[in-house]
């Protein structure tokens, strides 16, 4: 492999040719081989902070003009650019597990666009610390990454996955209006309810979800940018916050706003502890439902197969003719792992001494792997599983008229107590709950059939 010399102030680093990354990457891609090739820094990460970094030279461009010439603003700008569509993800080698304030990974993207920019202008124009990260830290560049990342993730991934599954149960429940069946508590069996209406409770669920999902984004809006090191804007013009926050909004057509307190921004995580706690709610409501339909379309005989789900690959090794309910198991294996994430997310934000938080890069690699991984799991389980769920209006119909606690619509014939009785005798009897009441003396035939009608009981 061919070698280039670069240097920074500990001294010469041998850095490969072919990368744009420099010293202080290469001593980070050597000292942190953990999780290499793995446990990558998230590339949700790698593009805010192509955002991050063309916004500031827009901001500084603004504010020290003198330095941030016309220039190194268009070399930086174009650089950023490719860094912010993926071009350059191969120039990002770091790992999670590096220096807890992320400093390597802000330096990486420093190096990376001074060196792109500098090629792009055909000179030595651009230096990572003086120009790329003029008036900044990596301690208000990494927070300010994490949400610009967040808030994408959240707003342009995660919030239309469950846009889709939100219409899927809305045909849904139309196409089952009419369909009543028996209803379930305790996994006992309880007073009938529509499936349409069943249909609405998961859809509900997912509304809500989404509601609280937008509204955190609104806490993950404000930025650390402009703090600086230790909160002060030491080193950051007057300006230099707001017009940042100005075109980072531009840049993402988000509406992004610089925080009103710097000294909170760098310590405390808590605005990515609220937004993964939607999503642990969005996790624990998508493993209630993924359960829900697997539950109703256990079987296909002795369970209680009163919906049918797509049967999309065989299930079994060694049984001939098994077919399992697999995306309700993505689902719940992805909730289990999102709820690990949030205690993960909790403890990290919890973490750090006095003026900053040093947990930050495990903090967003588990919140960033929560919102990838329930975007993709919902928009799996829609479509191959959700969209081709049908009722078994005959399973339905036998399970509901087979229900014990339907003698509930007699209560106000023949009372709680009596009710139970009729509800007993026909178990222990295996009879059914017309020839109990009758037996029992509560009712005539007449009248049991003139007030007992399970469909009216929704």
């Amino acid at each position: 492999m061919d070698y280039r010399i670069e240097h920074d102030s500990m001294g010469e680093v041998k850095v490969p040719a072919d990368k744009y990354w420099a010293a202080q990457t290469e001593r980070s891609h050597e000292n942190f081989l953990i999780g290499v090739g793995i446990e990558t820094m998230p590339r949700e990460i790698t593009h805010a902070f192509g955002i991050l970094k063309k916004a500031a030279a827009v901001a500084n461009h603004a504010v020290k003009p003198e330095k941030m010439t016309d220039e190194k603003l268009s070399a930086i700008s174009q650089a950023c650019d490719e860094v912010i569509s993926g071009a350059l993800n191969d120039h990002f080698p770091l790992v999670v597990w590096q220096t807890g304030s992320g400093t390597q990974s802000n330096m990486n993207a420093n190096e990376v666009i001074a060196n792109r920019g500098n090629e792009i202008a055909g000179s030595k124009l651009l230096h990572p610390n003086d120009d790329i990260n003029m008036s900044q830290s990596s301690n208000d560049t990494f927070p300010t990454a994490m949400h610009i990342a967040a808030v994408i993730a959240l707003e342009d991934k995660l919030v239309p996955a469950i846009d889709t599954l939100v219409e899927t149960f809305k045909r849904l429940e139309a196409e089952n209006e009419g369909i009543v069946k028996s209803g379930r508590t305790h996994l006992q069996d309880a007073t009938p309810i529509k499936f349409s209406q069943e249909i609405s409770g998961w859809r509900a669920s997912l509304e809500k979800d989404r509601k609280m999902i937008l509204s955190s984004c609104e806490e993950l809006k404000e930025l650390a940018l402009g703090g600086t090191a230790v909160g002060t804007g030491l080193n950051a013009p007057a300006g230099f916050a707001e017009k940042s926050a100005e075109a980072i909004s531009e840049l993402t057509g988000k509406k992004f706003v610089t925080a009103p307190n710097k000294f909170h921004s760098l310590t405390s995580k808590d605005e990515i502890v609220f937004a993964h706690g939607a999503l642990k709610a969005l996790a624990a409501d998508m493993m209630k439902i993924a359960n829900d339909v697997r539950w109703l379309a256990s079987g296909p005989r002795d369970g209680l197969g009163e919906i049918f789900i797509p049967e999309n690959e065989p299930g079994s090794s060694i049984m001939p003719g098994k077919v399992n309910p697999t995306q309700c198991e993505q689902v719940t294996m992805v909730a289990v792992q999102v709820m690990g994430n949030d205690v993960a997310v909790g403890m990290a934000a919890s973490q750090g001494n006095f003026e900053l938080n040093v947990f930050m890069p495990v903090c967003a690699y588990n919140f960033l792997q929560s919102a990838r991984l329930l975007a993709e799991s919902i928009l799996s389980f829609n479509k191959n599983c959700a969209v081709g769920i049908k009722a078994n209006k005959e399973k339905m119909h036998h399970n509901l008229h087979n229900s014990l606690m339907l003698v509930t619509a007699l209560n106000p014939y023949i009372g709680y107590e009596n009710a139970a009785k009729t509800a007993k005798k026909a178990f222990k009897d295996n009879i059914s709950l017309k020839e109990a009441c009758v037996e029992l003396g509560f009712l005539t035939a007449e009248k049991f059939d003139e007030v007992f009608h399970p469909e009216k009981m929704v």
